[in-house]
């Protein structure tokens, strides 16, 4: 198995003598960094699956980095950004967080500020993708399931005994042992605790959708 690529910094200015600063000062960090000299150039061609951050200018000639960044909002894109300016107003810095972006810092950029706020984003942006592949996983293990055992955790999570869920499903309490073991296997959970934590939304949202769906 190879190893991750470290997180990928997206560094877009227009001015080549800043990208050249920045992208040394940030490799001192040891993140990567990919430059770009203009946001359209940027915006066709990086990589929107990558971990990482970007920086990038607002003023630039043709597509302006506060277009850009209200392109990334409508794309979906989650690396967060980070606005770099060297007129900044309390306008376009409030644009720029409706826009989207994580950080807006003017220039000069101070350079612990600079590399501070890229470790921090770069950090979130590394758990918000955790979290994402975790609900993704608890997701496909749920849909494994069978309708008896969906029906079994339904009552594990409000609460029931294995007696009670019998009586409420009209089944031996040893088949219900049967299901619950089986339901347990599927979604790989080691303790009741774990399981309602990791599936009772999935439930709850079950439940709301049958009722909706048959209202």
């Amino acid at each position: 198995m190879t190893e991750p690529l470290s997180p990928l910094i997206h560094l877009i200015d227009d001015d080549e003598g800043v990208r050249n600063a920045l992208s040394l000062l940030i490799g001192t960090v040891g993140l990567r960094v990919h430059t770009w000299p203009d946001a359209q150039c940027f915006i066709d061609g990086f990589d929107r699956q990558g971990i990482g951050a970007i920086v990038m200018d607002v003023r630039m000639p043709g597509l302006s980095g506060l277009a850009a960044l209200d392109m990334l909002l409508a794309q979906g894109v989650d690396q967060p950004v980070i606005v770099l300016t060297g007129h900044g107003t309390v306008d376009l810095c409030r644009r720029a967080f409706k826009a989207g972006a994580t950080e807006f810092l003017e220039k000069p950029v101070d350079d612990d500020q600079l590399l501070d706020a890229l470790q921090a984003a770069v950090r979130q942006h590394v758990q918000s993708r955790q979290r994402m592949a975790a609900d993704r996983t608890t997701r496909e293990r749920y849909a494994q399931l069978s309708a008896r055992e969906k029906e079994v955790l339904g009552l594990i999570v409000s609460g029931l005994t294995n007696k009670e869920m019998a009586r409420v499903l009209a089944l031996s309490p040893r088949t219900v042992e049967t299901h619950r073991a089986h339901l347990f296997a599927k979604l790989e959970a080691d303790s009741l605790a774990q399981l309602i934590k990791g599936y009772a939304a999935l439930v709850d949202a079950d439940d709301t959708h049958t009722t909706t769906g048959t209202g």
